[in-house]
């Protein structure tokens, strides 16, 4: 079987990202998944970072048959601003994969990494190709971050790789200077699951029983891009409508705009099976993104996610991708517009938009993904 090392920044028992969603796709290949390091200091700010930081000496687990799991060990903070400080952790972080490699039995694997800093540890590490899948602007995140020294290192690792992916053309744009086999490959949503919205068996969560239609929803990660504005604004305007929020905040995200809206309900993170249950409620699914760096590359799992339900769509113009399907998403620039796009979205009855989603959805499955970025490596000789 072809063997790959893949260096993710997502636990494998979150909620599914590019990360596990590709992994899991490559039955052909025995792989060991390295989760993200915590910090020695990430403690402090969140309690239940403790137990990661001995994760790494309870050995690897097994969510499939031709996958381990491993935790790594803790680093040093301060590694996206100082880069000898990257450089001492990832000597230590290539340390341990390559005696997790050992007792596999991996000599020359695929390597595969997500995030800059790897760039420190790829020399480190024996392996037959390099591929590097760049799902965000990772110099664009708040925090102890130096964007000067995080675009210098992700410069130095495309040009190092035989195979660079983008999720977004702003992304691609970027990269495609230093690494010609650079692609242009979005984010994508499982299909089989999400398809399913119309089942009459699934059955309606608990806390949205008392929540009155039309319900206007959003699912994922409540981070510091989206923007809250907008529906603070609608909120106020359309007492008659709810807005349902299916997600946990980020550390350090404020919500105070949304606080005291009756019809704003925050229901927090779900299973990710049970993400299905509640979009089959929503009338209207969600896209909304500030104006960043951030939102501008990012490429929303959510939005194909809302695609392959086939629901009617409001969206920012951010990301810019979203505009690609203008035919068929309601895209708002301004408070405003938004209360004025809900509306319209709410009143659509035409079943020719919602078929026309749901094929737009199922070309962006993540089975598409996936057999598109195959036949890339496969013309590159990666495998």
């Amino acid at each position: 079987m072809q063997q790959i090392v893949c260096i993710s920044t997502s636990n494998w028992y979150g909620i599914p990202t590019r990360k596990q969603q590709v992994m899991g796709r490559i039955k052909d290949a025995e792989i060991l998944y390295f989760e993200p390091p915590v910090t020695l200091i990430a403690p402090m700010k969140d309690k239940d970072a403790s137990a990661r930081l001995s994760a790494y000496k309870e050995g690897g687990t097994k969510p499939m048959s031709n996958i381990t799991v491993y935790a790594m060990p803790p680093v040093l903070p301060f590694y996206n601003k100082h880069r000898f400080i990257n450089k001492i952790n990832q000597k230590r972080l290539a340390t341990f994969v390559r005696s997790r490699m050992k007792e596999h039995g991996f000599e020359d694997p695929v390597l595969w990494v997500y995030h800059p800093s790897s760039v420190d540890a790829v020399d480190h590490i024996p392996h037959s190709a390099l591929v590097y899948d760049c799902v965000d602007r990772h110099s664009g995140y708040p925090g102890f971050i130096n964007p000067a020294v995080v675009n210098k290192m992700e410069a130095e690792l495309a040009a190092k790789c035989d195979v660079v992916f983008a999720t977004a053309k702003g992304l691609f744009d970027t990269l495609s200077q230093y690494n010609k086999n650079t692609f242009l490959i979005p984010n994508g949503a499982n299909y089989e699951l999400f398809s399913r919205v119309d089942d009459p068996a699934l059955p309606i969560p608990d806390d949205l029983f008392t929540i009155r239609k039309p319900v206007l929803g959003f699912t994922g990660a409540l981070q510091e891009c989206i923007n809250y504005d907008f529906v603070a604004y609608a909120a106020k305007r359309r007492p008659d409508w709810s807005f349902v929020f299916i997600g946990s905040p980020l550390p350090g995200v404020d919500l105070s705009v949304l606080s005291g809206l009756p019809n704003v309900h925050l229901l927090g993170r779900k299973n990710y099976k049970d993400v299905v249950n509640y979009l089959a409620y929503f009338d209207v699914c969600l896209n909304i993104f500030k104006p960043g760096d951030l939102s501008k590359d990012v490429s929303p799992l959510k939005f194909y996610e809302y695609l392959a339900t086939g629901k009617p769509i409001v969206s920012t113009p951010q990301p810019e991708q979203v505009l690609e399907y203008s035919d068929v998403v309601y895209i708002a620039s301004t408070p405003e517009e938004f209360v004025e796009k809900c509306s319209e979205a709410i009143s659509e009855r035409s079943n020719w938009h919602t078929k026309r989603r749901r094929e737009l959805g199922k070309a962006s499955s993540w089975d598409s993904r996936v057999s598109e970025m195959r036949q890339i490596l496969s013309n590159c000789d990666v495998f």
